[in-house]
């Protein structure tokens, strides 16, 4: 790559996860909250038409397409980028792809996928979602930082390429 281009690339990963990472706040900032005080059930429903809606979505595509674009770029930093800048492309790697990619296969998934098999309005339903929201919440809370700070790291790594 010319120096150019690594900019660019870098750059763009670095808009990319910020991207992701504005999403996950929206959900750690007011979008969870708001579904757990919604009446009766309608919070548990909202949850699971959002967790079937994002298979499709642009989000989706972003949030996981960005995990092999960071290992290639860390691989590349390691091989072709020295000092400093290479510190921090490989740490923006490392981060998106455990902090972000890995706590969402891990954490979120296996929540989103139980509470997409329960009955609305069953009773045990009821006690898995004041579970639900406050863990998926929590691990929402470390997707939103690792991937705004990977953005960051991949910022300040482009940054003193220049």
């Amino acid at each position: 790559m010319t120096n150019l281009a690594e900019l660019i690339v870098f750059g763009g990963t670095a808009l990319g996860m910020a991207l992701v990472a504005g999403v996950l706040l929206a959900f750690s900032d007011f979008v969870m909250r708001s579904l757990r005080l919604a009446r009766g059930v309608a919070g548990i429903e909202a949850m699971q038409v959002i967790n079937r809606e994002v298979y499709g979505s642009g989000f989706l595509l972003a949030l996981l397409g960005l995990a092999p674009v960071a290992v290639a770029l860390g691989f590349y930093a390691l091989a072709r980028v020295e000092g400093a800048p290479m510190f921090w492309i490989v740490a923006g790697a490392a981060l998106y792809v455990i902090g972000t990619v890995l706590v969402t296969m891990l954490g979120n998934v296996p929540m989103n996928k139980r509470l997409d098999m329960m009955m609305t309005d069953a009773p045990e339903t009821l006690i898995y979602w004041q579970h639900y929201v406050r863990r998926w919440t929590m691990f929402n809370h470390l997707r939103t930082a690792a991937s705004g700070l990977a953005a960051g790291a991949f910022v300040v790594g482009t940054t003193l390429l220049v």
